[in-house]
C-alpha cells in the first residue's frame, strides 16, 4: 500500500474516533515505525494530533465529505446563509450540478419546486430533491464512497453533460494549497464539474477558511466564486482576495 493511501485511510479512521499506532499497524500491515512517520507527516500538515500511543483529528469540526452518517448540522445558522445567497445565482431553467456535502444539501432543501435540472452524486440531496416532481434529477453512476457516487463512470457522465453552474464542497480553503478535501476518491468528479461547467462556485462557511486537508482539487483561479457567510473577518476576505479569490458573502440585515 502507497504512503497516499495510507494517510487517507488514516484520516477516514480518525474521523470518527481516536486511533492508535497497534491498530494502525495491524489494520494497514505496516511496522509501527512506519505508522508513527505517517502521523509525523500529517501533523505537519496540521491535519491530526499525535498523543501517547496514537493520535486524534486536528479540527473535529472539519470531517466534512468523510462523515458516514446523515450530515451533521455543525453551524447550521451559516449553512443557511450560504444557501440562500447561493439561491441568488440560480434561475428558472437553469441546469445546475449539486456536490455532496451538508451545504450543498442545504441548498436543495432550499431550491423552489420550479423547472431546473440538478446534477448530483449526493444520495442525501437525491432524496431530498425527489420529492420535488418539477426538478428534473439527473444522477450519475458510479461506486458509493460514504453519502457520494465516483469513480471513472461517474466522472465520464458528467463530462458528456452541459452545466450551467456548479456549486462544490470542500474540506477546507487556504490560501497555499486552495481547495482541499480528505479523500482522493473525489478529486476527479469535482474536476470533472469544474472543467465542464460554465461557471463554478465552493460553497464554504467561514471556519473553513485556514483550514487544510490531503488533496487539492483546486485553485483560486479554477472557480468563478466562493460563497461564504456573514461570520468571515474582513481582513480573512481581504487576504484571499489579494490571493486571487473572489468572494461572495451574505450580508446580514441590520
Amino acid at each position: 500500500m502507497n504512503v497516499i493511501r495510507r494517510h487517507e485511510l488514516i484520516m477516514a479512521l480518525l474521523a470518527s474516533r481516536e486511533v492508535t499506532v497497534q491498530e494502525l499497524s495491524e489494520r494497514l500491515n505496516v511496522t509501527g515505525k512506519t505508522i508513527r512517520e505517517d502521523l509525523a507527516k500529517l501533523e505537519e500538515k496540521g491535519l491530526l494530533l499525535r498523543i501517547h500511543g496514537g493520535a486524534v483529528l486536528a479540527q473535529s469540526d472539519q470531517l466534512g465529505i468523510l462523515s458516514q452518517q446523515e450530515p451533521l448540522v455543525r453551524h447550521a445558522p451559516e449553512k443557511t446563509e450560504i444557501a440562500e445567497l447561493a439561491l441568488q445565482y440560480i434561475e428558472l431553467g437553469d441546469i445546475i450540478a449539486l456536490d455532496g456535502g451538508s451545504t450543498t444539501l442545504e441548498i436543495a432543501k432550499k431550491l423552489p419546486n420550479q423547472s431546473l435540472t440538478v446534477i448530483t452524486n449526493d444520495v442525501h440531496i437525491i432524496a431530498e430533491l425527489s420529492r420535488k416532481d418539477a426538478i428534473q434529477l439527473v444522477v450519475p453512476g458510479g461506486y458509493r464512497v460514504r453519502n457520494m457516487l465516483a469513480g471513472a463512470e461517474a466522472e465520464a457522465y458528467i463530462r458528456k453533460l452541459n452545466i450551467k453552474k456548479a456549486f462544490l464542497s470542500a474540506t477546507g480553503v487556504h490560501p497555499e494549497f486552495g481547495f482541499t478535501i480528505y479523500t482522493g476518491d473525489l478529486t476527479a468528479f469535482k474536476r470533472a464539474l469544474l472543467e465542464t461547467s460554465q461557471s463554478s462556485y465552493v460553497v464554504v462557511d467561514h471556519h473553513k477558511f485556514g483550514q487544510g486537508a490531503l488533496f487539492t482539487f483546486a485553485d483560486f483561479q479554477d472557480i468563478t466564486t466562493i460563497i461564504t457567510d456573514a461570520g468571515i473577518a474582513a481582513d480573512t476576505a481581504e487576504q484571499y482576495r489579494q490571493a486571487g479569490a473572489n468572494l461572495a458573502i451574505y450580508e446580514r440585515m441590520k
